[in-house]
């Protein structure tokens, strides 16, 4: 049960499957006064797991753990768990991509035009590809051979819900998302500038911190 203490989990436990009970018996079960439990029980009653009734006592709301997280992170959106982005201009050699990725320790990296404007992503599994069908010589061959364009790219919106935005990464079998603003509004073509990127890294990052009781969801500030 994330974000809990571990008496308030032997509490949730004793309700779940004593209840309905009152406080009073909670705390004879758990060796302590009842009003060592009060602000373990109002955490509880808060946080849904649990409700009480006037005569009745504390019962169990039959809503679990994996509900509870669903919740918590709906309201979550990409900018609020989102990295730099490491971009290469279109220009560069596919050398220098593979320089790039490795000094800024990523998996991929995105390819943008003269305006800044994202036109493609280069992994480096392109990039060992590219190398084994050119004998090695990166140097001279552009990054552009390289990349999967745009067209064919899946991206992320700083409002995307973060639940969203792992769907995305899990259907399509992807380690990265873009994070992308439309810089130009044109029904023909896409405009994207690239202000981030959202990884697995990130995904469990967030869940660490939800597990932890750590406060995410800054845009709601």
């Amino acid at each position: 049960m994330m974000g809990l203490t571990s008496r308030q989990k032997q509490i949730a436990e004793i309700v779940r499957e004593k209840g309905p009970i009152t406080g009073r018996q909670i705390a004879e079960m758990l060796s302590v006064t009842r009003a060592a439990l009060r602000s373990d029980l109002a955490i509880l009653v808060m946080s849904g797991m649990i409700d009480a009734r006037p005569k009745v006592g504390y019962f169990y709301t039959g809503r679990s753990t994996l509900g509870l997280l669903n919740e918590e992170v709906s309201d979550i959106l990409v900018e609020d768990i989102q990295s730099t982005p490491v971009v290469i201009k279109n220009t560069q050699s596919a050398y220098e991509a593979i320089i790039r990725m490795f000094v800024e320790d990523v998996g991929s990296i995105y390819v943008v035009d003269e305006n800044d404007l994202l036109v493609g992503v280069v992994s480096r599994k392109d990039l060992l590809k590219l190398a084994t069908n050119n004998n090695g010589d990166m140097k001279a061959i552009p990054v552009i051979m390289a990349m999967t364009p745009l067209s064919k790219m899946v991206v992320a919106f700083p409002e995307t819900t973060v639940s969203e935005a792992a769907r995305k990464v899990i259907d399509n079998q992807i380690d990265s998302l873009p994070v992308v603003k439309n810089r130009f509004q044109d029904s023909n073509a896409k405009y994207y500038e690239v202000v981030g990127r959202i990884t697995k890294t990130n995904f469990t990052k967030l869940f660490v911190d939800i597990a932890e009781g750590r406060e995410v969801g800054h845009h709601k500030q």
